[in-house]
């Protein structure tokens, strides 16, 4: 009965959001979690436990979501399935106040998390009852067949309830951006001013034992702050701030480093920015897990992570417009980056032998995006295009040098606004760069660049002209490899007659 009762509330969980309409103004890229070998062979360690929503209503209210899971998909899963169902179905219209959408987002995740633990109440019944038959402290060799048979059924139900979630929440109504964060997602503002400059701003901070506001707030439960700050992890997580995980809600006296807080230190209760107003503003969003984050920050360092993550996304925008490809291409960028920093075995190697799964979510803000008819001989995107990452640092500014390498003639152009040319002299293989400098600030972090985000379009100056016979000229000399393979296989045919276009 109590399983059947678990199937019947999933069930109804799943229905109540599938009726709401898909964002198309946003993408999502997403990637496993990966480990890898000594021989540079990558091995899924879990299956992946991210989750997202992305979803628009009738009364032009627009909400996002990215959630990162842990220990198990199942709390990432049910709240990416209810929220928008406490948010999206009549709770929220243009006549809502600022006052309102927080007090109501602040609502929605208290309901989520109870109607959570309260779709696993049957199972925690059961887990309390089937303790209370175990005789403590024996071994599992050593006890009866009967209640050995109890005990994998134990295991099996904490396997089932066990886990939690941490999100980040992106709400659009009435032209303002309103954002809810629990735990160590993050959500980043891309803004482009008239002038050709990026602003980069970061909504928030994680919850980790890092963010002295949240040393407060548990200290004043009557918590160590010198303990915590030393803490890397809390219950085995970072974060400080989670839905789900019963076991440090409602057990949290069993943990030592909690065990003297007067009330319940980790919390669901999410911290709100906004709303903030999009008037006029050109640029993008982007939620994403802590995986995605963490591992850029591993391969390159966290000084830039934020700047160099909106760059390699502008570089997508400029070469693709298709969202979701450009979220697909960024999170594979990202990957990329991280396996060629754990292969390179330089300093950086032994923090990126692993990463947890990634989810990126890209929401535009009346960005001008690359037009996908364009073909290379027609000046628009270049086929293949390289944008190696330095991870120079400077010692007297934090900076980070993104450099495109692509042919020299030409003009650079940022978006709609054109904020750097190449110089017709320009030497080959010396690459045009720009840089993002930041400054940071209790909770948010900004950085300014040359353009308005939409980075490294090119315009080639000329289309190649067909010869008499129809075909474009070569942009490569193949005389020479033909000859050396000729030569190697004894092919008595003429180089140029036997083989390569005729």
């Amino acid at each position: 009965m109590a399983a059947q009762r678990r199937n019947l509330m999933q069930s109804q969980q799943q229905s109540w959001t599938d009726d709401l309409p898909i964002c198309h103004l946003s993408g999502v890229g997403s990637a496993a979690n990966c480990m890898y070998g000594s021989d540079g062979k990558s091995t899924q360690m879990h299956s992946n436990e991210d989750g997202h929503f992305r979803f628009r209503s009738e009364d032009g209210c627009f909400l996002y979501g990215v959630f990162n899971g842990f220990d198990g998909s199942k709390v990432a899963s049910f709240v990416s399935q209810r929220l928008p169902a406490e948010l999206l179905l009549g709770q929220l219209n243009s006549s809502t106040s600022d006052a309102d959408v927080r007090r109501i987002l602040l609502q929605a995740f208290d309901i989520v998390e109870k109607s959570y633990f309260e779709s696993i109440d049957d199972a925690l019944a059961e887990m309390a009852n089937l303790q209370s038959q175990l005789p403590e402290g024996v071994p599992f060799h050593q006890l009866s067949p009967q209640n050995q048979k109890l005990s994998e059924r134990l295991d099996l139900l904490k396997q089932e309830v066990s886990g939690g979630a941490t999100a980040v929440v992106a709400l659009i109504l009435n032209h303002k951006l309103y954002i809810a964060n629990v735990g160590t997602n993050r959500a980043l503002l891309c803004k482009s001013s008239s002038d050709g400059q990026n602003q980069v701003i970061q909504i928030g901070q994680a919850h980790t034992t890092e963010n002295e506001d949240e040393i407060q707030r548990l200290s004043q439960l009557g918590l160590d702050p010198h303990r915590l700050r030393q803490a890397v992890l809390v219950a085995g997580q970072s974060s400080t701030r989670r839905i789900g995980d019963y076991r440090i809600k409602f057990n949290y006296t069993d943990f030592e480093l909690l065990s003297a807080a007067k009330n319940k230190p980790i919390i669901a209760e999410p911290e709100i920015h906004g709303g903030q107003s999009l008037e006029g503003v050109t640029g993008f969003l982007l939620l994403m897990s802590e995986g995605l984050i963490k591992a850029l920050e591993a391969a390159h360092g966290p000084e830039q992570a934020n700047q160099e993550m909106v760059a390699i996304v502008a570089a997508e925008l400029a070469q693709q417009s298709n969202l979701e490809m450009v979220a697909r291409s960024v999170v594979e960028r990202v990957k990329r980056i991280h396996h060629d920093a754990f292969a390179s075995g330089r300093q950086r190697t032994q923090q990126c032998s692993r990463h947890e799964d990634m989810t990126l979510l890209i929401r535009t803000l009346n960005y001008t995006q690359s037009d996908s008819a364009l073909t290379p001989t027609q000046g628009g995107r270049i086929y293949p295009v390289s944008v190696p990452y330095s991870n120079s640092q400077s010692t007297s500014k934090t900076s980070v040098t993104l450099s495109l390498v692509m042919p020299s003639q030409g003009t650079l152009t940022n978006g709609t606004n054109t904020a750097s040319t190449l110089d017709e002299g320009t030497p080959t293989g010396q690459s045009p760069t720009a840089t993002l400098q930041s400054t940071n600030t209790h909770t948010q972090s900004s950085s300014s660049s040359s353009g308005d985000g939409s980075l490294f379009r090119q315009r080639g100056s000329q289309a190649a002209q067909p010869d008499e016979t129809g075909r474009v000229p070569p942009y490569v000399d193949f005389t020479q490899f033909y000859k050396l393979w000729g030569a190697d296989h004894n092919d008595s045919q003429n180089t140029q007659g036997g083989l390569g276009p005729q």
